[in-house]
């Protein structure tokens, strides 16, 4: 059971080792998920060669900008309003919330396909696509998929089955890296990935579900969770102006990081995208463990939070972010060292252009480590809106510079930009967090 927080001051390092609990499971998950897409990343990379490796890049980012946008996850409303229900026992409570989060999540999914297979005709030959990409542009619109997860997701997360959520991880990393061998083996080409990765979308969002479904049968036992979708604003005051809120804290969140690549091959051809690509992914090691830890520690800080302990978040935060940076700063060192050696590695000789965004954009993910965690605090304390205002002013209002700086520096142009963003809403996320934790103490 939960620890009582009646006095919230004097748990944080209970709190704190919960959430560490939990981020252990996603951890471990992310890095066997981080080693199995680096053998695929090393046999995919060499097999397509920059400009058709770019291609498949600009075609996955393009559905899961789409999917960003245009879908309607969830999982911060279901662990917020699903914390009471679950310690009131009110099965009933949770399964409606749990059906109208479901129901809008899987109406927006489709909205996306829909959005998707429309604009990628007009899109993609202005992103350098192939003809055989853009004949399975239609198909590869329900790659969007892969974002529709959000409700079983926040689920496992209320009851505390980060384990599940770890291994899940795996799915299409285990998908590519399986279609990956299939496509060397039978030389199947851009379009034999393009399938793999479609596939991967595909069984990311369905498992998810189905697992989530598995455990809401053994945790609700004789209630029925298929049926009727209820309107339950009225039982959970402000749970569409939350859900829309925190909605747009995540699209923006994740708008620049999507919306890079698919710039670059705008602007310079997709080459560029697929360089960029390479120093991205290999420099994921860095900013993952933060990622993870804004969502382990959300339902943690939430429970924290709800009994009003603003300092105890304050304090479980600091703590967090600097565990956060022990392992961050040794891998930023290595990869400023041997830049070279590790691009080659990864990729190949064709890619070493990408060495210096790739020092640039590990520069700017240490810097950006505090965000995760500092939103969900945020949120966690009842005011997503302020971090979506900090989110937009750092993504959308500094995505006009991304290609000034692409056109002016060329490549290293968007590592730039990614330090500039990251300065920008780090210190505008904690001194928000501060002074909030300030108002909300008791």
């Amino acid at each position: 059971m939960t620890p009582s927080l009646s006095d919230p001051s004097a748990h944080p390092p209970g709190i704190v080792r919960r959430i560490y609990g939990n981020l252990g499971w996603l951890l471990g998950g992310k890095a066997a998920a981080g080693l199995i897409s680096l053998l695929y990343l090393l046999i995919a990379a060499r097999l397509l060669g920059p400009k058709q490796y770019g291609v498949l890049v600009l075609v996955n980012y393009f559905a899961m900008l789409v999917g960003g946008v245009v879908a309607f996850p969830g999982w911060h409303a279901i662990v917020r309003f699903g914390a009471k229900a679950t310690a009131d026992n009110d099965h009933s409570k949770m399964i409606r919330l749990l059906r109208f989060a479901a129901a809008i999540e899987l109406l927006g999914g489709v909205a996306a396909i829909i959005v998707a297979a429309l604009i990628a005709p007009i899109i993609g030959p202005r992103l350098g696509w192939s003809a055989e990409a853009q004949s399975l542009a239609l198909p590869y619109s329900f790659a969007v998929l892969a974002t529709v997860r959000a409700t079983p997701g926040g689920f496992l997360q209320l009851i505390s089955r980060f384990d599940i959520l770890g291994l899940h991880t795996l799915v299409t990393p285990l998908m590519r890296l399986i279609g990956t061998l299939l496509v060397w083996a039978f030389g199947w080409g851009l379009q034999g990935f393009l399938i793999a990765w479609l596939a991967a979308a595909l069984t990311e969002c369905v498992s998810l579900w189905i697992i989530g479904i598995i455990f809401a049968r053994r945790h609700f036992g004789d209630h029925a969770i298929l049926g009727a979708v209820a309107d339950i604003r009225h039982e959970n005051e402000g749970l569409l102006r939350f859900m829309a809120t925190a909605n747009a804290d995540i699209m923006l969140g994740d708008l620049v990081s999507r919306m890079t690549p698919l710039i670059m091959g705008w602007i310079l051809g997709p080459i560029a995208a697929g360089l960029y690509s390479v120093a991205h992914r290999t420099t994921i090691a860095i900013a993952q463990p933060a990622q993870i830890l804004g969502q382990a520690a959300y339902a943690e800080l939430a429970r924290l939070a709800s009994s009003g302990g603003g300092l105890a978040v304050r304090r479980a935060l600091v703590k967090c972010i600097g565990i956060a940076l022990l392992p961050a700063v040794p891998l930023l060192l290595i990869i400023a060292v041997f830049s070279n050696q590790i691009i080659i590695l990864v990729a190949g000789p064709a890619y070493h252009a990408a060495a210096t965004v790739m020092v640039l954009l590990a520069v700017a993910r240490v810097i950006a480590l505090t965000g995760p965690p500092t939103s969900a605090a945020l949120i966690a304390l009842g005011r997503p809106g302020l971090s979506v205002l900090v989110n937009f002013i750092a993504g959308v209002g500094l995505l006009p510079l991304l290609p000034l700086l692409t056109l002016y520096w060329g490549l290293s142009g968007a590592g730039y930009h990614a330090i500039i963003q990251a300065c920008v809403a780090s210190v505008l996320l904690f001194a928000l967090l501060w002074r909030s934790a300030a108002k909300t103490e008791i």
